[in-house]
């Protein structure tokens, strides 16, 4: 669903199709527009290896009538009907997010539960093999941060529920495969929306009971209920269930705060529709974006950042190279280095790292790990940020993303995105200086048109 509304509000197919293919996972997208409770939606479907993903009660009645018995009319139809059931008949025995189904009312969730394959704990996938396809994956570094943020904390979820460490969580074949493209989709395209923050209204996580792997259980299901800790929820009273853990998850990594609709100057909206239908309630999630009216008084947004100094004189030039990719790596804002002249006239290099302050301590640990220093500065800094957001422009070479700057909505500054336009360079052999400015033109051009 979450998918589906970042279509809607301007998200281009194409990035979450290539998202998908970078994957190489077996996988593809269907979009579609469906009407639920009278509003148009755009629905994402999830096929792998040819099996659409299902809902969550969909799956399971599936299984219930795979292995219900049915008289045979003849030896052949008996023998055909045993070799399905051993080849496809196949649920996913120990974890509850690869069993979601779509519907939320009101915050992000999954679409849709895994195509009804089974697999053993042998066959599933865990988290350190998750980490390096995505890794592997041509999608941007902070998108690979965000995808497996994500898969972290629905693991650490799991685990707890389950009494294991997180590294023995297993996401089986077909599950893992839906939760990755649902997972690095929503990381891509959160990212490629290009807003400051995204909030989240209260959730409704519905009510009555649902069948698990594990057995039945009331709703919301033991994971989602550990993973929305301190997220203010609630039920309407609708006898469903409306967040799933995998949405849940989502939501915990992407969502800055829970609040009710901020004061804003609204530009565009989007509706993504889950599978089912209800009755006198549109199964849909509504994604909003817009500028917040506080930053249209201040003209800019502020926020805290952590700023960590370090002075390093005997560290090998080399190594620094590696630990600023190291930093930037594992979440800091921005890194650089000064030449300062420092005690005994000997020459060395100021370190400065920008970083959220909830990623001070980690990113500390890791200056004095990877480098000679005795000591990090560490201070608070208040600093202003102008509105920012992506949009795609297409070269004759193919999309490019463009970076817009804005201040009391007015453009101030846009860029073409170096990762892109270096790509582009390199497979089409056109230097990468007439792909930039190819992209600016083409920005350009599509601007004046609106």
């Amino acid at each position: 669903m979450f998918l589906g509304a970042l279509i809607d509000a301007g998200v281009a197919p194409r990035v979450l199709e290539d998202a998908v293919a970078a994957l190489g996972v077996g996988a593809r997208l269907e979009i579609s527009r469906v009407v639920r409770s009278g509003i148009s939606a755009t629905k994402v479907d999830v096929w792998v290896d040819g099996e659409k993903d299902l809902p969550r009660e969909e799956y399971w009645a599936k299984q219930d009538a795979a292995r219900a018995p049915t008289p045979a009319t003849s030896h052949h139809e008996h023998s055909h009907d045993h070799e399905h059931h051993h080849e496809h008949d196949h649920h996913h025995e120990h974890d509850d997010h690869h069993e979601h189904d779509p519907s939320s009312a009101s915050g992000i969730s999954r679409k849709a539960a895994p195509a009804p394959h089974e697999h053993s704990h042998e066959h599933g996938r865990g988290l350190s093999e998750i980490r390096e396809i995505i890794g592997k994956a041509a999608i941007s570094d902070g998108a690979k941060r965000t995808a497996v943020s994500i898969f972290e904390a629905l693991g650490a979820a799991e685990a707890k529920i389950h009494a294991t460490s997180i590294e023995k969580v297993h996401f089986h074949e077909v599950g893992a495969v839906d939760a990755m493209v649902d997972i690095v989709c929503a990381a891509v395209g959160a990212e490629t929306l290009g807003v400051d923050e995204i909030i989240c209204s209260p959730l409704n996580v519905g009510g009555g009971m649902v069948k698990c792997a594990h057995g039945t259980f009331p709703v919301p299901a033991p994971a989602t209920v550990e993973l929305l800790k301190d997220a203010p929820v609630y039920s309407s009273g609708m006898q469903a269930e409306l967040v799933t853990p995998t949405g849940a998850a989502i939501v915990k990594i992407l969502a800055k705060r829970f609040a009710a609709f901020p004061a804003m100057k609204i530009e565009k909206s989007g509706y993504g529709a889950g599978s089912r239908e209800f009755p006198g309630h549109p199964n849909v999630l509504r994604l909003t974006v817009g500028e917040a009216a506080s930053t249209l008084a201040a003209k800019t947004a502020s926020d805290t950042v952590t700023v960590l100094e370090a002075n390093l004189d005997d560290l090998n030039p080399q190594v620094f190279g590696y630990v600023m990719d190291r930093l930037l790596e594992e979440g800091a804002l921005d890194a650089f280095g000064m030449p300062v002249q420092m005690k005994k006239n000997r020459p060395g290099t100021l370190l400065t790292v920008l970083c959220k302050p909830e990623d001070a301590g980690k990113l500390t640990q890791l200056i004095f790990t990877e480098t000679t220093t005795l000591g990090v500065r560490r201070r608070d800094e208040v600093r202003q940020t102008l509105a920012r957001r992506w949009e795609n422009v297409r070269t004759q070479w193919g999309e490019v993303r463009i970076k817009i700057a804005s201040m009391n909505g007015s453009v101030t500054n846009y860029a073409p995105e170096y990762e892109d336009c270096r790509r582009i360079a390199a497979e089409h052999h056109v230097p990468l200086k007439q792909v930039m400015q190819e992209a600016a033109r083409a920005y350009l051009v599509e601007g004046k048109k609106h």
